[in-house]
């Protein structure tokens, strides 16, 4: 069974839904911010045409049933204001890693943890997934502080594990498993993207 063609996550805020070419203009802003991208495994974007070669990129990992792209749509105003991305998704091990991305003028307001704690309640309970995993560079500190702040274990350290804009570079592995989970009271702003 392939990880669910759409998803729509309700949190107090925030609806963490699949992605649309609707999207693109308002990700186009999280993206195309060279500070918001420096984490990212991809280039700053320049346009809209980076924008639609990423969203192919996307479509295409969909069909392969182990990742979906999903996005971080404010309900206020259905600004979309950061992704999330469920990849090497594993049906026989019930597991998946996660990678996600907030916009420069959402930081520290909470949303990045909100997302998280919704999708991660989502996966462990709806879909009965057993595990969910994440990769970080150690020098995101907003991002490791963030994962250890609503459970995730700090697993180990792979070195030189990816060649990013700056050359190679470790990744901090955290993991959660589904017994472990204890979701977080969200109290609005927090540590973390």
């Amino acid at each position: 069974m392939p990880l669910p063609d759409t998803f729509d996550i309700h949190s107090a805020r925030l609806v963490v839904r699949s992605i649309a070419a609707r999207d693109l203009h308002d990700l186009l802003a999280v993206n195309g911010d060279a500070e918001v991208t420096a984490f990212l495994p991809y280039a700053t974007w320049l346009g809209l045409q980076d924008a639609m070669a990423w969203l192919q990129r996307m479509e295409a990992l969909a069909a392969t049933g182990t990742g979906r792209q999903l996005v971080l749509e404010r309900k206020a105003d259905r600004q979309v204001i950061g992704t999330l991305l469920a990849f090497k998704f594993d049906e026989g091990s019930a597991r998946l890693e996660l990678g996600y991305v907030v916009g420069r003028a959402h930081w520290r307001q909470g949303y990045a943890r909100e997302a998280l704690c919704s999708f991660v309640g989502h996966v462990f309970g709806d879909l009965g997934l057993r595990r969910v995993e994440a990769e970080v560079n150690p020098a995101n500190v907003a991002s490791n502080m963030l994962l250890s702040s609503i459970g995730f274990t700090h697993e180990g350290v792979l070195r030189q594990r990816w060649v990013g804009h700056s050359g190679p570079y470790d990744t901090n592995l955290y993991g959660l498993l589904r017994s472990e989970w204890a979701p977080p009271a969200m109290d609005g702003a927090s540590p973390g993207r």
